[in-house]
C-alpha cells in the first residue's frame, strides 16, 4: 500500500470498523488489526498513527485485552478512545476507577482549545459517553484537556510524546464535532496529508491485477450484488476479454433483476457473461422445504454445484475473482487470501476446482467505498445503491415452503414497495426495505366477497452498521399507497402489516 496509513488497534469495541471508516472519510487509509499484533509488525508497517478502540471490558479484569506498554516507546502518535483511553492511562501509571453509575448517552463537555484535538471544537460542546470505569488521575506528563460534570478526565494528552486519549466516542454521529477531533489527530498530530482517494485506488488496483494475471484467464461468480459487480468491472478494466463471468440465475432474485444484471454487464460493459438458467433446478431442490437453515444450505450447495459444472466447461482458468470486502477480512481475523471462506460471495467454493489463485480487488474497501468505486467506474447508480440482499434471495423472505407462484407474488409486492419508497424520495434515508410473504392466511373481503389469502409484511430499517437497527418511520401516507397498490395489483394478498421491531431483539431479515 503506497498510502500513508493509520492502525486501528482493536480491543473488541463494537465501533472498530466505524472508526476505520471515519478515518478513511477524511482521506487517510486505515486498517483494523487485533490488539495482539506484535510490536515488530506494527513497527515495520510504517504507520503514521495508532488508534486504540473502545471495548466492553474493564482494565481490572484478569483476561481483559491489554497490549504491551512498549507500544508507547515506538514514537508513533497514539489516540485512545473510551476503553482504549483507560488502557493508556492504566499502562502508563494513571488511576482508573470504577464509577458507581454508568455514564451513557449525550453529555455536555468543556474542552481546552489549546489541544490539537480541540482547535476547531467549541469550548463547550457535546459528546457521546458509554463507560462504567473512568480515568480519575492521568499518568505523569499528561494534561487534562476536557471534562464533563461527572467525568474529570474526558480527554488528556502528553503532547511531547504525542499520546492522546478521549473517554467519549468521536466516531459516532452523536458527537457532533467528532470528525473535527479525528481530523486534529490525523493531520495536526500525525502529519497525514490525506492521500487516500478512490480514483487513485482504482488505477493502482487495475495495474496490479493486470500484472498479476498476465495472459491467463479469469473467472468471476457474478451475483448481481454490489460487491461482485464492482469486482467484476474492475477486473474487466484490467484484463478485458480474459475475464468470464458466470451468473447463476436461481430464480430467487427480485423482479426483473436477473435481466437487468445481464443487460448491464453483457451490453453496457461488454463483459463475457454466461447466464445459467437454473430456476427449475433450485425449485426442485427446495420443494417442500420450510426450515430456513435448510433452505440456506440447499441454495448454497446447489449454487456451488452449478458453478462447478459451468466452470469445468470453460477449460483451464487460472484465477477466480471474489467480491471479498474489508469487513469480511476483519471478521475472519485478517485471514489468508489463498483460502476461500464460506462468507464470500461465491458461497464457499471448494478448493479442488483448480484455480491458481484469487483476485480480490475490493479486499481493502468498506461497503461505502465499494459503492464509490463503482460509481467512479460508471456502474449505474441504481445498481451501485442496490438494496442489501441475502445470498439465498427471496427463499428466506418467503416464510414456509417455496413455490414458483409464491416467488411471483413476493416479487410483485416487493417491487411496488420499492417503487413507492423511491417515489417518496426515501430510498437513501431508509437503509434497507423489503417485503416478506408470510405463511399466515386470514379472512378478508374484496368485491363484497369473502377471501382467505396471504399477508405481506413490510420491513424498513435505519442503521449505520447493520449490527443494530431501528425500524424506519415511514410516513403513513406512503405505507397507505403501498398497501392499496399491493392488494389491488397483486393476487392472493388481502392484508398488509408493517414490522416495527428494532434489532435487537429482532433481526433485519425474518429468516
Amino acid at each position: 500500500m503506497e498510502n500513508q496509513k493509520i492502525l486501528v488497534l482493536d480491543f473488541g469495541g463494537q465501533y472498530n470498523q466505524l472508526i476505520a471508516r471515519r478515518v478513511r472519510d477524511l482521506g487517510v487509509y486505515s486498517e483494523v488489526r487485533p490488539y495482539t499484533t506484535s510490536l515488530e509488525e506494527i513497527r515495520s508497517a510504517g504507520y503514521c498513527g495508532i488508534i486504540f478502540t473502545g471495548g466492553p471490558n474493564s482494565v481490572f479484569e484478569e483476561n481483559s485485552p491489554i497490549c504491551s506498554a512498549d507500544i508507547f516507546e515506538l514514537g508513533i502518535p497514539i489516540l485512545g478512545i473510551c476503553y482504549g483511553a483507560q488502557v493508556m492511562a492504566h499502562l502508563l501509571g494513571g488511576t482508573v476507577q470504577h464509577a458507581e453509575t454508568r455514564e451513557y448517552g449525550s453529555t455536555d463537555m468543556v474542552t481546552d482549545q489549546g489541544s490539537a484535538l480541540f482547535v476547531k471544537v467549541p469550548q463547550t460542546t457535546s459528546c457521546w459517553m458509554s463507560h462504567t470505569d473512568f480515568i480519575a488521575v492521568p499518568p505523569a506528563g499528561f494534561a487534562i484537556t476536557a471534562h464533563t460534570s461527572s467525568c474529570p478526565v474526558a480527554a488528556m494528552e502528553d503532547r511531547e510524546r504525542k499520546l492522546y486519549a478521549v473517554q467519549f466516542h468521536p466516531e459516532v454521529q452523536h458527537t457532533p464535532q467528532g470528525q473535527d477531533i479525528l481530523r486534529g489527530f490525523l493531520f495536526d498530530v500525525c502529519g497525514c496529508v490525506g492521500d487516500w482517494q478512490m480514483s487513485s485506488f482504482i488505477d493502482r488496483s487495475v495495474t496490479a491485477i493486470r500484472e498479476k494475471v498476465g495472459n491467463n484467464r479469469v473467472l468471476c461468480a457474478l451475483s448481481g450484488g454490489v460487491d461482485s459487480s464492482v469486482a467484476a468491472v474492475m477486473v474487466h478494466k484490467a484484463v478485458g476479454k480474459q475475464l468470464t463471468c458466470i451468473f447463476v440465475d436461481h430464480g430467487l432474485l427480485r423482479k426483473n433483476e436477473a435481466d437487468e444484471v445481464e443487460e448491464i454487464f453483457r451490453h453496457q460493459f461488454d463483459i463475457d457473461l454466461i447466464r445459467v438458467d437454473a430456476r427449475e433446478r433450485f425449485l426442485t431442490r427446495l420443494k417442500g422445504v420450510s426450515e430456513p437453515e435448510q433452505k440456506r444450505k440447499i441454495i448454497g450447495e446447489e449454487f456451488i454445484r452449478v458453478f462447478e459444472d459451468e466452470a469445468k466447461k470453460l477449460g483451464k482458468v487460472e484465477y477466480l475473482v471474489q467480491g471479498t470486502i474489508y469487513p469480511d477480512v476483519i471478521e475472519s481475523g485478517a485471514g489468508d487470501a489463498a483460502v476461500i471462506k464460506s462468507h464470500h460471495n461465491v458461497g464457499g467454493l471448494p478448493e479442488d476446482i483448480g484455480f491458481k489463485g484469487l483476485i480480490e480487488p475490493l479486499r481493502d474497501l468498506f461497503k461505502d467505498e465499494v459503492r464509490r468505486s463503482g460509481l467512479e467506474m460508471g456502474i449505474p447508480a441504481h445498481l451501485v445503491w442496490r438494496q442489501p440482499f441475502p445470498g439465498p434471495g427471496l427463499a428466506i423472505r418467503i416464510i414456509g415452503d417455496v413455490t414458483a407462484d409464491k416467488i411471483r407474488v413476493l416479487q410483485d409486492a416487493d417491487a411496488i414497495f420499492r417503487e413507492e419508497i423511491a417515489a417518496a424520495g426515501l430510498d437513501r434515508d431508509i437503509h434497507q426495505y423489503f417485503a416478506v410473504l408470510t405463511n399466515m392466511r386470514s379472512v378478508g373481503v374484496m368485491g363484497d366477497e369473502r377471501t382467505y389469502d396471504y399477508t405481506i409484511a413490510l420491513r424498513g430499517v435505519t442503521t449505520t452498521d447493520f449490527m443494530t437497527a431501528d425500524w424506519a418511520k415511514i410516513p403513513y401516507e406512503v405505507l397507505g399507497r403501498v398497501s392499496n397498490r399491493i392488494v389491488n395489483e397483486v393476487g392472493h394478498i388481502n392484508r398488509i402489516v408493517y414490522d416495527i421491531t428494532s434489532k435487537p431483539p429482532a433481526t433485519i431479515e425474518w429468516e
